[in-house]
């Protein structure tokens, strides 16, 4: 996953690594977003499922064992609840490289996987492949993901927010 509108070097490592998906035999829904598209969409095929844009995120991280994301806000938030196993890939051109700081956040409690961009070339595979081949490392990083989420933060937020208008 890079976003709606895709992420290049997302995309780039993913279209380097095919040969490895295929050897671990994982099947792969790559959501190369609709800036790349045209470019990536000839990858598909009964394995391979490329798609500009996935409308329906909850069925695509049902059927996922391991997720590999961008690290913006939401979609950091939206994997806690999800509880998957994920591999953040966190944009170091975003302001003040809070993507980074949002991975480092899950990656420091042991509940994901960082790989900076500059790393991907070197450590990819190794973490891929170790990930793919330990099930308690893929249980242990799902069960500390999981226990990072806020399912009622909206609630809380308004709670608080009432509170304070109630205060002034």
């Amino acid at each position: 996953l890079g976003g709606s509108l895709g992420a290049r070097r997302i995309n780039q490592l993913i279209a380097t690594e095919l040969d490895l998906f295929k050897t671990q035999n994982v099947q792969l829904l790559w959501q190369c977003g609709k800036l790349y598209y045209e470019e990536y969409q000839h990858h598909g095929n009964e394995q391979i499922k490329v798609k500009p844009f996935i409308e329906r995120m909850d069925l695509a991280y049902a059927a996922a064992d391991i997720v590999i994301s961008r690290a913006g806000a939401l979609s950091v938030a939206e994997l806690c609840i999800v509880g998957k196993p994920v591999i953040f890939i966190p944009s170091p051109n975003v302001s003040e490289d809070h993507q980074t700081k949002n991975a480092l956040a899950i990656s420091n409690k042991n509940a994901a996987i960082m790989l900076k961009e500059n790393e991907l070339d070197n450590r990819f595979e190794s973490e891929l492949e170790l990930l793919l081949a330990s099930e308690e490392k893929q249980t242990k990083l799902s069960t500390n993901i999981k226990a990072l989420a806020l399912p009622n933060a909206t609630k809380a937020i308004a709670d608080e927010v009432e509170k304070l208008m109630e205060d002034r």
